[in-house]
């Protein structure tokens, strides 16, 4: 009988631990949850470089979530017309938008500083600011009030002056232009006696061809020309005073963003700071032979802008900043940290990056 007794013993507690077992092994294998968000861009779907920044990042997220986070990219006009993307964010229409910071400078007029400011900082120095000399923090401050977070997402480098149906030989032709120019460019082309207007990049094409513009400024080489803009203007200007380090940014809904978990909040922001350089090493890569096929093939006119003039727009610059910098104590946190940080990377770029380029070209 104890022998007996001792066998049912045994038997119950081999049940018990089998059924422990189970029970453990069920619970790990439950499957993780998924997410799926909508991205909104002020770009044409898969536009080359800019359209395709947003392509990459959702297929990076969600080949580094394993499919948990899964993002559906529209792309200007699909979901939400070019200039209401920073709205359809804010208010949770669409999780993620990718656009321009100074696109919205009605709305948050500081947010100027966040894509480029004439004369200022190039793509190099725009994304160490950022990250590392507290642009960033200040940035989504700044973007709070809008239940907005913002990522740096893209940076296409130096760009060009723009394009123009008439030949710029003083600030007397600046006067009257019609120019399409955002941001503080457009400010600074205001000042001077332009006409800066704002229109979304799929309309370029059409309002110069029409008369509706007399310039434009895009981009650079590599997007200038997959517009077409060669076959509506005479003059190809150079440098871009007006955006030397045209940062582009995601912004992600607050609300969006505090629900997923931490991997993959971890896993989004990695993705940014990879959509980010990527943008500008393909940029660098092919300006230089959109360059090549727009002067060789099609016979552009590349231009420099006289020195007399860039002078005055560098002064009427310093204007404009300090205008948007009074606007309220933020703005002039903003506009001071820009300032200062510019003037470090002055300092040190003379004896490194300029002085090699400058050494270079001997």
């Amino acid at each position: 009988m104890r022998l007996i007794s001792l066998a049912l013993l045994c038997t119950l507690l081999i049940g018990c631990g089998s059924e422990t077992t189970t029970s453990t092994v069920t619970t790990s294998v439950q499957p993780e949850k998924t997410y799926k968000w909508k991205l909104v861009t002020t770009w044409p779907k898969n536009f080359p470089g800019l359209g395709l920044a947003p392509e990459n990042f959702a297929k990076n997220v969600e080949r580094m979530s394993n499919g948990r986070l899964k993002i559906k990219v529209y792309g200007a006009g699909q979901m939400v017309p070019a200039l209401e993307v920073f709205d359809a964010v804010s208010q949770g229409t669409a999780e993620v938008g990718h656009g321009a910071a100074y696109y919205w400078k009605g709305k948050v007029p500081a947010g100027v500083f966040f894509t480029a400011v004439p004369f200022g900082l190039n793509a190099q120095e725009m994304n160490a600011w950022l990250h590392y000399g507290g642009g960033l923090e200040l940035w989504r401050e700044l973007y709070e009030p809008f239940n907005l977070i913002p990522f740096a997402g893209g940076n296409t480098g130096v760009q060009m002056a723009g394009w123009f149906n008439r030949e710029i030989k003083s600030m007397d032709d600046i006067r009257g232009l019609k120019m399409r120019i955002p941001g503080l460019g457009g400010e600074v082309i205001s000042r001077a006696g332009g006409i800066a207007v704002n229109i979304p990049g799929g309309e370029l094409y059409t309002s110069m061809q029409t008369g509706v513009i007399d310039a434009t400024e895009w981009v650079g080489p590599y997007n200038d020309l997959a517009f077409g803009l060669h076959q509506v203007a005479k003059y190809y200007y150079y440098p871009g005073w007006h955006e030397p380090g045209p940062t582009l940014e995601l912004i992600i809904n607050k609300q969006a963003y505090a629900s997923l978990p931490a991997d993959l909040q971890a896993i989004v922001e990695v993705a940014a700071r990879a959509a980010n350089q990527d943008m500008l090493d393909e940029y660098t890569a092919r300006n230089n032979a959109a360059l090549v096929e727009l002067v060789e093939n099609h016979g552009v006119q590349v231009k420099k802008l006289p020195d007399d003039v860039i002078a005055e727009l560098q002064r009427l610059s310093v204007e404009v900043v300090e205008q948007v910098a009074v606007v309220n104590p933020l703005s002039r946190r903003i506009a001071d940290s820009l300032k200062e940080f510019a003037k470090q990377s002055k300092s040190y770029h003379a004896i490194s990056e300029e002085a090699f380029y400058n050494a270079r070209e001997k």
